[in-house]
């Protein structure tokens, strides 16, 4: 991949072995290229094969590369030439074929081929970026999970076909070279003096897809773990600075771990790199975790405080797969979500531990639970577990139920089983199959075994099934006692469940009471369709809830008694934050079902006046972003904002603009929530004191704070015009940190003139926004405005192509497509996409699509339901203003 400095990366010899070796070399001098050939005569060794039957034929798989010329070499014996090779390119394989019958027995194959560095993003690819003096010069990374490794090199690219490496990589003297492993020789490359030759240790028994190689100019900040890693954060140069947060993080987490799981981290080494151009969040490639620049850089100075707790939960994420994943790791990709589960739950323990204060598990019902559950109740959704065949479907299930939900199920999973007994289950599965493969069965029967509970039968309930089960609940007072009657149906995001055969669960519930709100009164397994159940000693003025604190993986509809004795808890703040924020996303779900009315969950959202949460208002802004977006096909769209402004006001006026002494992490962000909330429904003292504090950021009078940033553009944005949006682009050019031009990119959907909307989709595509952030610019305009949102749509047709070559297939186009079509309301465009995705196939997003489709569906009966009563009741708020 290309520095065009005085030598540009291409051709190498390339070798890997089962001891694998790999180099890579590069060509003579360039200065501007595009795509090169990064293999000349590379060279691929897979030694000490072993030929169980005899044959002429060897089956590989390989995509976007040419062989040259193959050979096996038989232990003891003479070299066998391969004669032919046959590229099945759909399927991603190559067939060697062979002028005579290749023994049983142990050998090498040696394989000469020409590779390509992409702009795909995935393979062996570059990777554009700026120096410090304003010049372009590109890097060579590698991305390789799920199926990509075929791309750099012909392999069996599987995770059950392990292998160690031995990689060597030829590149510039004046570049930084790295791998998984630590570095064991450096020396210069005998037909250049302009190159040398690094050397890397041999990996550890490992996956093809976790293998990794970086080459280009990068500063780097290193420190070591209380056990002795070595752990660096590689920043782009002139930069070491904004690697301190995550070096700081890395250093705590990696002993977290291996404390946790009792196996200490394996390798010497552990290096953490931004990567300019890069489609997911992060990868955890053993040893060399790559990352966007986003998720691992922090300026002390101009980095916000979400952006720091995002840092802090994607190393923690990436790092728990050095061991669950990388250590062992899954058998085949329908267990993927053992690896993205798991580490999406471990994360928030990680930073838990890390930064207390961030009170991150309440943040992580918000940012995870909930938003499975909206997945998950789609006709739509998908198991936890997935048959996975063609290598396009892998693409498929990176979504809210592997990661989100799998994360969600493990959590309740370590509720029931406690923490002790969890993590000596752990330890039991990760020594068993280290450096080995394992399904979820093999982590369910260690638990088990850990635990004495039946794991397995409780389990394959939540990941072999899709959905999850509403829990309808209704009491009696009997005496001095509760009886409470449970039943269980499958919730469903169209209505209540209609089927013959309704699928059931078993589930773990806790219940509280308002005697001690944070300690479960009575737990039971629910294994049943209905239950009745007594607590004990429960007064008649005594609330009674269930899943404390929401750690359930269910819906939970009460009684209108049960419910209407709960709603004081939300006032008086009896009820803990968790659970506050539980029975309001519940409520909203129901009435987004038509289960219950939207203008009960409208009065409930009112009683949220005292709220002191960040977590909560979160949520609960989420929800009326929710119906903001629905209410923008009415001509009382007005009206919600109305709503809005009186529900945030109060909390508003209660932060103010500036930090208090005493705030934390938490008072940061919810300022930040709360004005750009007022802000974008036109708040009059907010939208003014936005604008003053934008003029002054401009001129350079008074700097804006990191996290006023976000809303005060948002604003400006929403209520400015041409000039305003000329001067946030105008920043956005100058901002030397990628953070700062994401915020930036994210709010300029916002803007309502169809002119400016336009320049808006223009600009998403052109040099200015790298590729991969492209996406959030044309969803920002789909989520700003109703015209925002057909503009998107026209734009994205009348770019298709374009769009669906740069993300090649990936998960970016599945959030695209998301981002851009989710939010409409009427029947007629389900119909219109799904005709559009008829004639424009993209396979990786097929489920995305459905999905889609069915939410336009889901939307357009919602509001024909539910519209003209929350307009006469709007209406009559106005008449009569509550009273707080």
């Amino acid at each position: 991949m290309s520095p065009p400095l005085t030598t540009a990366f291409a051709s190498s010899p390339t070798c890997w072995t089962s001891p694998s070796r790999a180099s890579w070399r590069p060509p003579p001098s360039f200065k501007k290229w595009k795509k090169i050939n990064f293999c000349s005569t590379s060279s691929l060794i897979h030694s000490y094969k072993q030929v169980r039957q005899a044959t002429n034929q060897i089956v590989m798989n390989c995509a976007d590369i040419d062989i040259i010329t193959a050979s096996y070499v038989p232990e003891g014996d003479e070299e066998i030439h391969a004669t032919g090779f046959n590229y099945q390119n759909e399927d991603e394989k190559v067939t060697l074929s062979f002028p005579s019958t290749l023994q049983p027995g142990t050998g090498t194959l040696k394989i000469d081929f020409v590779g390509e560095l992409n702009d795909k993003m995935k393979g062996f690819y570059r990777s554009k970026y700026t120096t410090p003096s304003g010049e372009v010069r590109y890097a060579a990374v590698t991305q390789f999970e799920a199926t990509d490794a075929r791309r750099a090199f012909p392999c069996w690219d599987e995770p059950a076909i392990k292998a160690t490496f031995d990689i060597s990589l030829v590149v510039p003297k004046d570049r930084v070279a790295l791998s998984n492993m630590n570095v064991i020789d450096r020396k210069p490359y005998p037909d250049d003096e302009n190159v040398v030759e690094v050397k890397f240790a041999r990996t550890p028994v490992m996956s093809t897809y976790l293998v990794a190689f970086v080459v280009g100019e990068y500063d780097f900040v290193e420190t070591r773990s209380k056990d002795g890693v070595c752990v660096r954060v590689y920043t782009p140069v002139g930069k070491a600075e904004q690697g301190k947060f995550a070096l700081e993080v890395a250093a705590k987490t990696l002993p977290f771990y291996k404390d946790y799981f009792n196996v200490p981290y394996p390798l010497p080494k552990i290096d953490l790199i931004a990567i300019a151009d890069f489609a997911a969040g992060a990868m955890e490639n053993w040893g060399l975790v790559t990352y966007r620049e986003t998720a691992l850089l922090i300026d002390p100075k101009n980095s916000c405080s979400s952006s720091r707790q995002w840092v802090a939960l994607v190393v923690g994420h990436e790092l728990a797969h050095q061991w669950f994943g990388n250590l062992v790791t899954m058998e085949w990709w329908t267990h993927l979500w053992l690896n993205e589960g798991f580490a999406s739950w471990i994360e928030y323990l990680c930073v838990d531990h890390c930064f207390p204060e961030y009170d991150i598990w309440t943040q992580f019902v918000s940012a995870d639970y909930t938003r499975a559950q909206e997945l998950d109740a789609l006709d739509n959704s998908h198991p936890i577990e997935v048959s996975v065949g063609h290598p396009s479907e892998v693409d498929e299930i990176f979504d809210a139920i592997s990661y989100s939900k799998g994360a969600s199920v493990i959590r309740m999973l370590h509720d029931y089983i406690g923490d002790k007994d969890f993590k000596k289950g752990m330890n039991m599965y990760l020594t068993k199959f280290q450096q080995k493969n394992a399904a979820t069965e093999d982590l369910w029967e260690c638990l088990e075994n850990a635990s004495g509970k039946p794991i397995a039968a409780v389990m394959n309930t939540w990941t072999k099934q899709m959905g999850f089960p509403l829990i309808y609940v209704e009491a009696e007072q009997v005496e001095d006692d509760r009886l409470l009657r449970l039943s269980q149906r499958k919730f469903c995001a169209s209505g209540p469940y209609v089927g013959e055969d309704c699928p059931q669960w078993m589930v773990p519930i806790t219940i509280s009471t308002s005697e001690d709100p944070n300690q479960a009164k009575l737990k039971i397994l629910m294994d049943k369709p209905e239950m009745n159940v007594v607590l004990k000693d429960v007064k008649p003025d005594q609330w009674v809830k269930l899943n404390l604190g929401t750690v359930g993986f269910y819906r939970t509809q009460y009684s209108s008694a049960m419910l209407e004795s709960l709603l004081p808890g939300i006032r008086d703040l009896s009820l803990p934050p968790v659970d506050r924020l539980g029975l309001q996303n519940d409520l909203f779900s129901l009435a987004r079902a038509g289960i219950i009315s939207t203008v009960e969950v409208l009065k409930v959202m009112e009683a949220f006046v005292n709220e002191p949460n960040y977590t909560v208002w979160s949520d609960l802004s989420c929800n009326l972003g929710i119906l903001s977006t629905l209410l923008s096909h009415t001509d009382f769209y007005e009206e919600i904002q109305e709503f809005v402004k009186d529900v945030f006001s109060p909390i508003g006026e209660r932060l103010g603009w500036d930090p208090k002494p005493g705030e934390g992490h938490l008072d940061a962000l919810l300022r930040g929530l709360v004005l750009g909330k007022l802000g974008k429904a036109g708040h009059k003292a907010t939208l003014e004191e936005a604008r003053r504090r934008f003029k002054d950021h401009v001129e350079g009078k008074q700097i804006l704070s990191a996290d006023l940033r976000s809303p005060v553009y948002l604003t400006v944005l929403k209520h400015g015009d041409g000039t305003t949006l000329d001067i946030m682009l105008k920043l956005h050019k100058q901002a030397d940190m990628q953070e700062e031009k994401n915020r930036i990119e994210r709010v300029l959907g916002a803007t309502l003139s169809p002119e400016l909307i336009q320049k808006v989709l223009t600009f998403a595509l052109s040099e200015e926004v790298r590729p991969q952030d492209t996406v959030s610019v044309i969803g920002g305009v789909a989520g700003g405005s109703k015209h925002g949102r057909k503009a998107a749509w026209k734009f994205i047709k009348d770019n298709w192509e374009e769009l669906y070559n740069r993300y090649q297939g990936g998960f970016l186009i599945s959030r695209l497509i998301k981002l851009s079509v989710e939010g409409f309301a009427v029947d007629k465009m389900a119909g219109e996409v799904k005709a559009f995705f008829e004639s424009h196939p993209a396979p990786s997003a097929e489920r995305t699509i459905q999905q889609c489709c069915e939410n336009i569906l889901l939307n357009a009966a919602w509001l024909k339901r539910d519209a003209e009563s929350i307009h006469q009741y709007l209406l009559q708020r106005k008449a009569s203003p509550p009273t707080a």
